[in-house]
């Protein structure tokens, strides 16, 4: 069994926690909180690591607010009776992490005063005091066998590392999206894709690896920047919004929208942002998720055929047929399903998980050869397969089992909602973030991130939970149009640099009321868009023109003002 020794002024509460396995994939545990010691008691033997929402103070000697309460996680730890320090072991993760980026990266000659990497050494400086100190035991009892220093200092060390990575990442995503841009990542592949003295596949990867950091795909052209519109407001002041933020649209295809009466389609919503976009604003079309069970998203007509599959099976087939028929002379991309990873609604199993992904994409791939086809995975980081039933799949393992059954969509979508009291929407930071992306490039496929997301204003207070347990956390201060503008311009600098990042898109244009339900990355919440209720736009509705602005001239989103130029739409 794993436990952690946790200080904290304040009643501590468990929020998001879960066991993370190896190549971080969650795994089933029973996690307790008592008397300050958090128990963990997992069904393998094997080494384990614990993520949970952490609140991350500012950093010593630097100005502004700390990141707030984000996810966090440990390394994997060996099982013994002691207890960890649980801050010292999120120090410790956080700075490895770094350490691996920086190889990642390629980020070998960075000079030693560059902010970063002096904050990163004070962050070993401080790590190494906490380590020293937690091997004292004066004043101690066996239930907790560190001193209140030991935490002190390992919090510091926490907070450096974290300010650190931010910092590093930043750095990254400048010097990345300069080579994007300048053609230099293109050129430089070309040039290590077949050295004269490479004799294995292993060798070029080593040696393109070693010039240019491990980037995945290379893309020939820019990140395209996009938002998805929804059917139900179709007003001038939209349509100016989205041609002057977008390089493309996604319009959402829900099954409950769609057929709601099984038999009936009702497309004159659909269609009049359709012919609007191919006519008039002559923006590319990306439609879908085609195919997306999970609640909120089906009509209820469809719980009929939960539990026959060959009947759903057929139900699918048909639903797949009748919207790229309709749509095919207009839409180029199709996300063809979403979120059957999680399994959350219906109950498929892995082989039925596979078989509507392949039919789904059989069926595109048939009636419109030309069209781009792509497979969008929610909950990314797969906080779900720690409690899930083990019909769920972690999203990479799907990601992966998709090319070796010989599926092969042309990208991979990523839901990145952050913000929202749900499970699988808790906060992150930015190197988090970036991993991940990094994560997924290693499958050798263009990635489109579907839907970003953050909420302009903090969660309900009846949503959160008993205790606040569903409190999602926040990046640097509590959401509001200002953090939303913020955390958007960072994440999108941070993606944009990637090169093998295909497009973004933001998740809704405008508000919508929970009884909408449902949209381009889930179900279930409140939108939380660029338009308000009113449709009076926010702040990340003018940062948003800015970003594709800033992208057409070649400049990464990251060298933005902290605050946006409002303009008039």
């Amino acid at each position: 069994m794993l436990s952690f020794v946790v200080f904290d002024p304040a009643p501590p509460v468990l929020r998001h926690a879960h066991m993370l396995g190896a190549d971080d994939i969650p795994m089933a545990a029973t996690i307790t909180l008592e008397n300050g010691v958090i128990r963990c008691e997992k069904r393998a033997p094997e080494s384990a690591g614990l993520a949970l929402q952490f609140s991350v103070d500012a950093a010593p000697g630097t100005s502004g607010p700390g990141l707030g309460p984000i996810t966090l996680q440990t390394c994997l730890l060996p099982d013994r009776d002691k207890p960890y320090l649980l801050s010292l072991e999120l120090a410790r993760h956080r700075i490895m992490l770094i350490l691996n980026k920086l190889e990642d990266w390629a980020l070998f000659d960075l000079p030693p005063t560059d902010p970063g990497l002096a904050l990163f050494e004070k962050a070993r400086q401080a790590f190494t005091l906490a380590v020293v100190e937690q091997g004292l035991t004066e004043g101690t009892t066996p239930e907790r066998p560190y001193t209140q220093r030991a935490d002190t200092l390992s919090r510091e060390a926490l907070a450096l590392a974290m300010e650190a990575g931010e910092t590093l990442t930043l750095t990254q995503a400048r010097v990345q999206f300069s080579k994007r841009m300048s053609g230099e990542l293109a050129t430089a592949a070309a040039r290590v894709s077949a050295p004269p003295n490479a004799l294995t596949d292993h060798e070029v990867a080593e040696s393109r690896n070693a010039l240019l950091g491990n980037v995945g795909v290379i893309l020939p052209t820019p990140p395209q920047v996009g938002a998805v519109v929804g059917a139900e407001q179709f007003t001038p002041a939209l349509q100016r919004a989205v041609q002057t933020c977008c390089d493309f649209v996604t319009m959402p295809l829900r099954w409950m929208e769609m057929e709601p009466t099984e038999g009936r389609y009702v497309f004159s919503k659909t269609d009049r942002w359709i012919e609007w976009a191919v006519r008039t604003a002559k923006l590319p079309l990306v439609g879908g998720p085609i195919i997306d069970l999970r609640r909120g998203n089906v009509p209820e007509w469809l719980y009929i055929w939960e539990h026959d599959y060959e009947t759903l099976r057929e139900l699918v087939y048909e639903h797949v047929k009748n919207l790229v028929t309709r749509y095919r002379r207009t839409v180029g991309t199709w996300t063809v399903v979403s979120g059957l990873h999680v399994s959350s609604n219906f109950t498929l199993s892995l082989e039925q998980v596979m078989d509507l992904t392949r039919l789904a994409v059989m069926v595109v791939r048939k009636l419109q050869p030309s069209a781009k086809v792509q497979v969008q995975i929610d909950q990314p980081w797969g906080e779900y397969y720690a409690a899930a039933s083990t019909r769920a799949m972690p999203p990479i393992t799907y990601a992966e089992m998709l090319g070796q059954a010989g599926i092969n969509p042309d990208l991979f979508a990523l839901c990145i909602e952050m913000g929202q009291p749900e499970p699988g929407r808790s906060t992150r930071d930015l190197m988090a973030f970036s991993s991940l992306l990094d994560k997924f490039a290693a499958l050798e496929k263009p990635i489109a991130i579907t839907a970003l997301s953050a909420p302009s204003r903090p969660p309900e207070a009846e949503d959160l939970g008993l205790n606040g347990e569903h409190d999602p956390g926040y990046w640097r201060r509590q959401w509001s149009t200002e953090a939303q503008a913020t955390w958007m311009t960072k994440m999108f600098a941070v993606a944009a640099a990637k090169p093998y990042v295909h497009s973004i898109t933001w998740h809704e244009m405008f508000d919508a009321p929970p009884a909408t339900t449902g949209h381009a990355g889930g179900a279930g919440h409140r939108h939380d868009g660029l338009f308000d209720g009113a449709l009076q736009p926010k702040l990340g509705l003018w940062r948003l023109a800015e970003i594709k602005q800033a992208i057409r001239n070649r400049q990464s989103p990251a060298n933005l003002p902290e605050t946006p130029q409002v303009g008039t739409v």
